[in-house]
This record gives C-alpha cells, sequence and structure tokens, in this order.
C-alpha cells in the first residue's frame, strides 16, 4: 500500500542534503535518458549546482522527504543566461526510484509553484526526453502547453532521444 502524503515534508534543498540529491541524480544520469548528462558526479562537483538555489528567488531547490530519505527533488532555474530571460525560468522534478507513482512529483510541483507566483516568473518552461508519459502527465495536469519539439536532440544509449518542450504561464508582469 502506497505512504500517505501526510508523511511527506517537502522543504528547501540544503547542504546536509548534497550527497542524496546527487545519487538521486546520479540514479536518472545510469539508467535514463530523462537527463542528456551522461558521466555520473560526485557530491562536490553537485555543490556548485546547489548553491545556485537560493531559498530565495526564482531559482528554488525544494525536496521531498519521507521516512525512507529524500523521496525526490524540484528545481527552478535559468531558462538561458541572457538578461531578458530573466522572468523565465526551467522547471524540472526527479523522483527517487522508489517514490515513483505516489503523488510526491505532484506535491512538489505545487510547493514549487506556490513559492514562484511570490516571484517575478511569467514563464516556466520544462523540457521532457521522450517517451515520458508520466512526465508528460504531471506537467499538463500543472497546466504546462505543450510548445514544440526537438527530434533527435541527444544521443544517450546508442540511440537519438526527442525532446518536448513544454510552457506554463505565470501571471507575473515585469513592471509589478
Amino acid at each position: 500500500m502506497p505512504q500517505e502524503l501526510e508523511e511527506v515534508q517537502v522543504r528547501p534543498g540544503t547542504e546536509a542534503d548534497l550527497a542524496a540529491l546527487t545519487n538521486l541524480y546520479n540514479h536518472y544520469v545510469r539508467e535514463t535518458a530523462v537527463t542528456f548528462d551522461t558521466a555520473e558526479f560526485t557530491a562536490e562537483q553537485r555543490r556548485p549546482w546547489l548553491h545556485s538555489h537560493p531559498e530565495d528567488g526564482p531559482h528554488r531547490l525544494l525536496v521531498a522527504c519521507t521516512g525512507e530519505g529524500i523521496a525526490g527533488y524540484t528545481t527552478s532555474g535559468p531558462f538561458r543566461q541572457k538578461s531578458a530571460y530573466a522572468t523565465s525560468v526551467e522547471a524540472s522534478v526527479y523522483l527517487a526510484p522508489h517514490a515513483v507513482g505516489r503523488g510526491i512529483g505532484t506535491l512538489l510541483y505545487e510547493a514549487l509553484f506556490a513559492e514562484l507566483a511570490e516571484e517575478r516568473v511569467h514563464r516556466v518552461f520544462a523540457g521532457i526526453a521522450l517517451p515520458n508519459e508520466a512526465s508528460v502527465r504531471l506537467h499538463e495536469r500543472f497546466g504546462f502547453r505543450r510548445v514544440g519539439e526537438f527530434t533527435e536532440a541527444g544521443w544517450k544509449f546508442d540511440r537519438y532521444w526527442d525532446v518536448r518542450w513544454y510552457e506554463k504561464r505565470l501571471d507575473h508582469h515585469p513592471s509589478e
């Protein structure tokens, strides 16, 4: 029987989470085309990534914790580096294998979008390597709409992978 969602705590990621977050991400590097990274990371290599997500501002890192430890995380980060993109972010969710299908991705995105509603964010983008029906359903449930597809965009596991892009409009305008 799945663990009840009331037992899930969503909070900002901290330095103490770095090893667990790195291990979780490395699972996706090794086993899936969800990320196009092809080499695993050490915790020290991931430290700059962790610190690029402060507790305030549009670039967030939230973790979901259960009695089993870190069940997943969500991030919002820069969409592109040029200054005109400052009100746009790219979002992602990664779940531990034991946490898939338990509603934790939904909890993480609910928390992330609640925080982003208080920030100067106008658009949230997400790229999904295909096939990934669970991620497509999650993003569509949160109001993302499909805006395009890059065919054969990444080479991993001896084949090409397509990436479908989604966007979600937030109502913030930069002059507010």
